[in-house]
């Protein structure tokens, strides 16, 4: 009676396990697909850049000295505005140099007339020495002195010119084009030729030069990508709060063939439009070198993972909503994005947010990125 007792005992245990382990696997196949977050990969514009300090600087700049010496007796400008090439800045006190051009003047008016009367004289002697009634030693003498006054004529003329040019600086004009600044004299100063102090400046802001540095290192990459592309843009950031960049584009002009021994950086011009004067000599901007643009596959980096032997991988949904494991061969780096050059192809969906809650084989219920998530990043 008791062995029929314990075999009935059994059979129930063994038939209540089999139904739990039942009831186990079938609450297993009802659970839910784990949501995760995927990106769509499809072709991109990117472009490559290189972030570099620099400094403004004006592409002309002249300093406005006088030329001769003399008292400033007139300002013939408005400080700050724009002047042209050519313009009269300044009247310099010219009654001195008037006089030295008439003085010059003259002189040539003497010379040239005591020409005249030697070359009276020696054509009476032309036929006085063929008459014999002069000696040839008097007629040499007097062809001697024609030629001596043929040269002072040449003196004199010299001495007219250089007044006149001294006249002409007296009225000082704008080497170049461009905007003034404040005038470091007034009028009745007295001014020199070889005086320290210039009188105005004049720079020219359109276009200015962007003074760049980079490492030595670096340079050899950008100045394999000039070789390769001709000319490289340029564009700005002149507010690092706000980012906002400057709205005009401008080339890369040279690069120093010298590295500073001192701060071991390349020296890398551009050339900047500047219509509207925004960008004012002595401002620093950080400038973005374009090194490259492509169409290119972006991976987030947040969605690779770095494997023991060092390569990436990624975790991608497939048309089964089946999850996959990939390899990623990697270019350059793209923000916070990788460029991928293989391991992954346009259309694919790779997730993003969830992949260490799944394997691969893994049945998931993918759900687009949202912007909202990519700003987040």
């Amino acid at each position: 009676m008791s062995r029929i007792f314990y075999v009935t005992a059994a059979l129930i245990t063994l038939v209540g396990v089999i139904g739990c382990s039942n009831e186990g696997e079938q609450a297993q196949q009802g659970m839910p697909a784990p949501s995760v977050s995927v990106v769509t990969l499809k072709q991109e514009p990117v472009v490559h850049e290189m972030v570099l300090p620099g400094r403004v600087s004006p592409s002309r700049q002249s300093q406005v000295r006088p030329q001769v010496d003399g008292v400033i007796t007139e300002r013939l400008f408005e400080e700050g505005a724009h002047v042209e090439k050519g313009q009269q800045l300044y009247q310099i006190d010219e009654a001195r140099y008037l006089a030295q051009l008439n003085s010059a003047k003259a002189d040539l008016k003497s010379v040239q007339a005591n020409l005249k009367t030697l070359e009276a004289k020696a054509r009476r002697y032309d036929d006085l020495v063929a008459q014999n009634a002069v000696s040839k030693q008097e007629y040499d003498d007097v062809i001697a002195q024609k030629d001596q006054a043929q040269a002072a004529i040449s003196v004199a003329e010299a001495a007219v010119d250089v007044a006149k040019v001294n006249m002409g600086y007296t009225k000082v004009y704008a080497p170049i084009s461009g905007r003034i600044s404040r005038s470091f004299v007034t009028e009745g100063t007295l001014v020199t030729t070889n005086q320290s102090q210039q009188l105005a400046t004049i720079t020219q802001l359109d276009p200015v030069f962007i003074d760049m540095q980079e490492s030595g290192a670096s340079i050899i990459t950008l100045r394999q990508s000039m070789r390769n592309q001709g000319s490289m843009d340029v564009e700005l950031t002149v507010d690092e709060v706000t980012g906002k960049r400057y709205d005009q584009t401008g080339s890369v002009k040279f690069s120093e063939v010298t590295v500073d021994e001192t701060t071991g950086s390349v020296t890398l011009r551009a050339e900047m439009p500047n219509p509207d004067g925004v960008l004012l000599p002595g401002l620093f901007v950080k400038g973005h070198v374009i090194t490259g643009r492509e169409n290119a596959l972006l991976v987030p980096q947040r969605a690779t993972t770095r494997q023991p032997d060092g390569s990436l991988s990624v975790y991608v949904v497939n048309q089964n909503n089946e999850v996959e494991g990939r390899t990623l061969e990697i270019g350059k780096i793209y923000r916070d994005q990788y460029v991928a050059l293989s391991g992954v192809s346009e259309g694919e969906k790779v997730i993003v947010t969830g992949y260490q809650k799944v394997k691969p084989g893994a049945k998931v219920n993918p759900s687009e990125w949202q912007p909202s998530s990519r700003g987040s990043r």
